[in-house]
């Protein structure tokens, strides 16, 4: 759907209120159009970036795996890498 939304399941350490709270705001811009609304908007924007947070934690707290949990870390730097190759400058010949 969006590629600033990341999942936030099973990771040691578990996903922070402020990551919940950044991946609602980005859903809720995507499905508005809007990246800061007007002010007559501003109060129902708030209110849907709040009601998708608190469903995002439900989700998070119930749901369930035998998986063992992924490192952040780990995880940050195999996609940094990976953006190094795809980002890499490009060498003519």
């Amino acid at each position: 759907m969006c590629r600033n939304i990341k999942p936030l399941f099973n990771f040691e350490p578990p996903a922070s209120k402020n990551e919940m709270h950044d991946a609602a705001l980005q859903f809720v811009r995507k499905i508005s159009g809007y990246t800061h609304p007007s002010k007559a908007n501003e109060e129902a924007f708030n209110d849907a970036v709040a009601d998708i947070e608190r469903v995002v934690k439900r989700l998070l707290k119930e749901l369930e795996t035998d998986a063992p949990k992924r490192d952040r870390e780990v995880l940050i730097a195999r996609l940094r890498e990976k953006a190094k190759l795809r980002y890499a400058p490009r060498v003519e010949a």
